[in-house]
């Protein structure tokens, strides 16, 4: 789909939000839509942009990786911040 093209979607949403919704566009001077397109857009952008993070951390690496060391941890249960005693 190309910038100029559109699509309409039959959305629906609770009362509450529709209506922060509504004073927010109206706060921002824009239109219901205008303004829910833009909330659509920067959502996209978030998930986009922390999904391609977390893949650049990850690298090269694959599942089992790092299987070694947890292999080499201890095997005892964890001690809880209330039980450690300075």
């Amino acid at each position: 789909m190309t910038q100029t093209q559109r699509y309409k979607y039959p959305l629906q949403l609770p009362q509450s939000l529709k209506e922060t919704a509504a004073r927010l566009a109206m706060e921002d001077g824009v239109s219901l839509n205008q303004w829910i397109v833009s909330a659509v857009a920067q959502k996209i952008g978030a998930v986009e942009t922390a999904s391609d993070f977390l893949k650049a951390r990850a690298g090269t690496a694959k599942r089992g990786d790092l299987t070694h060391l947890l292999d080499r941890a201890p095997d005892v249960p964890p001690v809880s911040e209330d039980v450690i005693k300075d």
